[in-house]
């Protein structure tokens, strides 16, 4: 797992400087070494610069250091990530006559790509996002893996004199560092962020930044023109190629045995739920000699999961740690914390916090049981939102300002006598209804943080109708191509893939993760794995809704069935009591501060009015709502980005 930072375009000595800044800001991905290559300069200035920064873990020698060439091409490749299936395309390249210096994954891709093209991408089997010199065509490649586990963010920068230069990083941060961008807040990327929490790509919050989509190649070449990114690969619809339980068993069961590989340290997240506990007893019954798990518990005991993990743990026979959070440790690390995100998001510290407590235990890489909630119904949005959709449609022939008078009675007499609506499903009413029935916008409503309302009053500037429902208007579209003629449940699994998994918690998990130098592996997300479960039909992979009955029969049929009989709770720190509590005063003086609300782009009397009713315990108002605006205003000030 590592850090790339290069350039493609005009080169000069402004441009080796930033980047050699760019890879610098990403030392936390990789502090092993570093590694710097430039093409062979032009008459007219043009060329390509690739940097890296190494978190060795296949391979640890030398002879794994990046940018790596290959001699034979001279192609150079500078690669993020890790390919599970790299030992047997090298066995199968081996038998086509090639030859390797190294033992590392990263070799692999470069003569993979000598001898399929980007035809290569479809082989590969693992979490990765690469920028690949193809000296013949004088072209570089840029690729995602399919699920979007690894980042890519891209931006073009013009000089006096018009010199059109292309950079890319690993994070958005990284290209802050050049000094070559306007730190502007995107105002697109800012509405998809009240509405989300997140920014939905290929917007960032930094206008002129993008993000490679995921499951995508981009070819650009030197003069710094990036063609239209192409897709290789789709989610999969549910039983458009029939499959069994065993089929998935066979592919869970070989992609938890290629994600423990690993010459370095090797751990499990274990909270005591369905999704982690099946990845640990699968990798338990792999054969691995030693299976270490990690739970972090908490002295709120309404948050706490540390006995039900003990508790599969101790079934299970793994070698387990039990680390703790404190609100004093969190009040003296919330800074760190916050800083370790690349964009502004409300959920990413608590991957922090995990990831950190991790690496200081001895390891280098962990794997999660990301994934399974989105793959096999474990969230109420498979149930809530298509009985709101199916309600919404009924109501769809009632004239839409007859709808919206409605909604604004029930919700005025739903928060009487507060002076401020609930920002939760009664208070989104109005705009549940407004969604007609429509699928992708009732789910986008069901997860929005703020009612349409409330979010243009908080929002100084209207990003002038390039979204729907928090989505940019170009992602809606696909979207709705995607899961056209979909089923309910079949829908609501791809949205969650794409949206909730892809935009939010991978990116998340990336950032967080990587500022501690650990690699996070998630097997879940195997595509060999997402296909076998997209190839059962829907009572075998969803029902009974909410219980995963076919990880539990996959792999947890050994454990006793009393241990998962509970309430689902994800992995959510008591920031709803911290936030009145150790942060009360930090978090009031930046409300209060109208230079902290404004350069973010919102308006502080919306935000003091949100604030104080969250203070006033107003029912109908989350955590989240608040911890949104302090985490976006917070990486602003930090990152001196803001409106202009």
């Amino acid at each position: 797992m590592c850090g790339i930072a290069g350039a493609i375009g005009q080169i000069d000595g402004e441009i080796l400087e930033a980047v050699r800044r760019m890879s610098a800001a990403q030392f936390h991905r990789g502090p092993d070494s570093d590694g710097f290559w430039r093409s062979d300069p032009t008459d007219n200035g043009v060329g390509v610069v690739l940097a890296h920064r190494r978190l060795a873990i296949i391979d640890l020698t030398e002879d794994g250091h990046q940018p790596m060439a290959d001699p034979a091409t001279g192609n150079v490749i500078d690669f993020n990530g890790e390919i599970y299936n790299f030992q047997e395309l090298r066995r199968e390249l081996q038998q086509d006559g090639a030859s390797f210096r190294s033992r590392s994954d990263t070799e692999v891709v470069l003569k993979a790509y000598a001898r399929w093209g980007v035809d290569g991408l479809r082989r590969l089997r693992g979490m990765f996002a690469f920028a690949l010199w193809d000296a013949a065509l004088g072209t570089l490649l840029f690729a995602r893996d399919r699920l979007g586990i690894k980042p890519l963010y891209l931006s073009t920068v013009t000089r006096s004199g018009g010199k059109r230069t292309l950079l890319f990083a690993s994070e958005v941060r990284a290209l802050l560092a050049s000094n070559l961008l306007e730190r502007e807040i995107d105002p697109v990327g800012l509405a998809s962020y009240l509405w989300n929490g997140f920014v939905i790509g290929p917007n960032t919050i930094v206008r002129g930044v993008e993000l490679l989509p995921a499951a995508t190649w981009a070819v650009v070449d030197t003069d710094g023109a990036l063609l239209t990114p192409r897709r290789y690969w789709q989610l999969p619809a549910s039983g458009q190629t029939p499959g069994t339980k065993d089929d998935l068993k066979e592919q869970l069961t070989a992609a938890v045995g290629m994600h423990l590989i690993s010459d370095v340290p090797l751990g499990i997240f274990l909270s005591g739920g369905i999704d982690s506990s099946a990845i640990a007893a699968l990798a338990v019954r792999s054969g691995s000699a030693r299976v270490r798990t990690f739970n972090i518990g908490f002295d709120e005991t309404e948050y706490d999961e540390s006995e039900h993990a003990r508790g599969v743990a101790r079934a299970l026979g793994t070698e387990h740690h039990e680390l703790r959070l404190t609100k004093e440790t969190f009040r003296q690390q919330a800074s760190e914390a916050l800083a370790s995100l690349d964009q502004p998001t409300f959920d990413g510290i608590n991957t922090y916090f995990v990831s950190r407590a991790v690496r200081e235990a001895g390891l280098t890489v962990a794997l999660a049981g990301t994934g399974g909630d989105e793959l096999f119904g474990g969230y109420r949005s498979f149930h809530d939102v298509p009985w709101a959709a199916g309600w919404s449609r009924r109501l769809a022939m009632l004239p839409p300002g007859l709808l919206r008078r409605f909604a604004n009675t029930v919700t005025r007499a739903a928060t009487f006598p507060s002076s401020m609506p609930p920002q939760t499903r009664w208070g989104k009413l109005g705009d549940a209804l407004a969604a007609r029935g429509d699928m992708l916008d009732t789910y986008q409503v069901s997860y929005a943080l703020f009612s349409s309302d409330f979010a243009h009053e908080l929002l100084k500037a209207d990003p002038n109708g390039d979204l729907r429902m928090g989505l940019p208007t170009n992602v809606a579209r696909e979207l709705d191509r995607l899961i056209a003629g979909r089923r309910p449940l079949q829908a609501i699994s791809m949205l969650e893939l794409w949206c909730f998994l892809g935009e939010r918690l991978l990116r998340d998990t990336d950032t967080a993760s990587m500022a501690s130098s650990l690699e996070v592996r998630v097997p879940f997300l195997d595509h060999e794995v997402v296909e076998a479960a997209s190839a059962l039909d829907d009572v075998e992979r969803f029902e009974p809704l909410g219980r995963k009955q076919v990880l539990r029969e996959i792999a947890l049929g050994d454990l006793d069935r009393a241990m998962f009989e509970r309430p689902k709770s994800g992995f959510v720190l008591p920031i709803a009591r911290w936030a009145r509590d150790v942060l009360r005063n930090e978090m009031t003086a930046a409300f209060d501060d109208r230079g902290f609300c404004e350069a973010a782009g919102l308006d502080p009397r919306a935000v003091g009015r949100l604030w104080s009713a969250f203070l006033g315990r107003m029912p109908g108002l989350y955590w989240s709502r608040v911890w949104a605006i302090y985490v976006l205003g917070w990486w602003c000030r930090e990152n001196r980005v803001g409106v202009r």
